[in-house]
């Protein structure tokens, strides 16, 4: 039961908009100004690369998430009075061995599909390896790149989850909303600009794959493991002068950008394939229920627990 962990907390919904209303503030406000004022993200990204060097900028970027973070754990130990392993999971503990599986799991998945297409169009990639460079790269990606990718399991998975199916009381509304809204914070990125709003498929199919994780396992640790591994691998193996990361990664995508099959492979062939190996590995069953079942009222599960109890 893992949207009702939310009642481990101090209750009183209103305490899930303040943060919200930052979060999502803070991004539609900047999404606003580069709308109206045109700006151009890819030649600023350039510029910025130029002066401050790949590895400063990705710290930049990095540190901006590592903050929310840290804001969002603090909001809710002290206004949810939540712990946060309430947040992350069902089980007592949080199982870091089902964050490190998903991690392995989908960074060879990653691995192998970028030598595919490395296979398939050699000219498209160039060789970009540089010792020292991607040492240091290395440290800052596996060191700092999880805030960022925690953060928004955090936030979407976890924090908006519980907090849309305890007003919900459903589990239906807290997937769909939170996958949709996960989707669209990706919207400015630069890769929607070069490959259009396609792309958009993969966002959101990503949210739902992570959204459906998270409530089938009852908990965020394989979420966790999925984003961090992404995001990791992505940015040491392969970037492109129009991708959000720029690094200093083994190879750098030099073919002009298309809308393609590495977009759609993942979501309609390789992500069911994922649930598949996680639902065999873990037993998940009773999949209606978990997706779309109702979510229990605090009376309701306090009763569930006390004949439990009286069992």
């Amino acid at each position: 039961m893992y949207i009702e962990q939310g009642y481990k907390g101090n209750l009183g919904l209103w305490k899930y908009l303040p943060f919200t209303v930052l979060f999502f503030g803070v991004s539609i406000l900047g999404l606003i100004m580069v709308l109206l004022l045109n700006i151009d993200l890819e030649a600023i990204m350039s510029a910025e690369i130029e002066r401050k060097g790949m590895n400063r900028f990705l710290i930049e970027q990095i540190s901006q998430f590592a903050l929310f973070l840290v804001l969002l754990f603090l909001w809710v130990k002290y206004a949810h009075k939540q712990s946060i392993t309430s947040l992350t999971t069902s089980r007592k503990k949080v199982d870091w061995k089902r964050i490190l599986f998903s991690f392995g799991l989908w960074a060879l998945v990653s691995i192998v599909m970028v030598m595919i297409g490395i296979y398939l169009a050699p000219d498209d990639y160039v060789l970009n390896f540089n010792l020292k460079p991607f040492l240091i790269l290395a440290a800052i990606g596996i060191l700092l790149i999880p805030f960022q990718t925690s953060f928004e399991e955090y936030f979407f998975r976890a924090y908006l989850m519980q907090g849309i199916g305890l007003v919900a009381k459903n589990k239906w509304m807290p997937l769909f909303v939170t996958s949709i809204l996960f989707g669209l914070m990706h919207i400015a990125n630069p890769e929607v600009g070069k490959l259009g709003y396609g792309i958009m498929v993969y966002y959101i199919g990503t949210g739902f794959l992570l959204g459906i994780m998270t409530l089938m396992d009852e908990g965020l640790e394989l979420a966790l493991g999925f984003h961090a591994s992404n995001n990791i691998i992505t940015a040491l193996l392969v970037t492109a002068d129009w991708t959000v990361f720029q690094t200093d990664s083994i190879y750098r995508d030099v073919s002009e950008p298309v809308l393609g099959w590495d977009v759609f492979i993942p979501v309609l062939v390789l992500y069911p394939l994922l649930l598949f190996i996680f639902s065999k590995k873990y037993g998940w069953t009773n999949w209606k229920d978990k997706l779309f079942g109702k979510v229990l009222s605090k009376e309701a599960l306090e009763e569930v627990a006390s004949k439990n109890v009286q069992l």
